[in-house]
């Protein structure tokens, strides 16, 4: 293979993202299914820490590490 083509997306980072956003996406959606939209809403803003924060706080870290996989590598 080339030098000119890199393997872009294609390691750890991004398979660590990707587990972290669909590890998230389960939790938030078994909580829409258990609770309703307005009781997840409700947990999302209060002020304890709750599961639905931790959720978010999780997509925002796969989110950073898809984001840092897909950086350009230069040789």
């Amino acid at each position: 293979m080339s030098h000119e083509y890199y393997r872009r997306g294609r390691n750890w980072y991004t398979a660590i993202g990707a587990l972290f956003l669909i590890m998230a996406g389960i939790v938030l959606v078994r909580q829409l299914i258990l609770w309703g939209p307005d009781f997840v809403e409700d947990f999302i803003v209060n002020s304890e820490f709750t599961n639905e924060k931790v959720s978010i706080g999780m997509i925002g870290f796969g989110i950073f590490m898809i984001v840092l996989g897909f950086r350009k590598y230069e040789a």
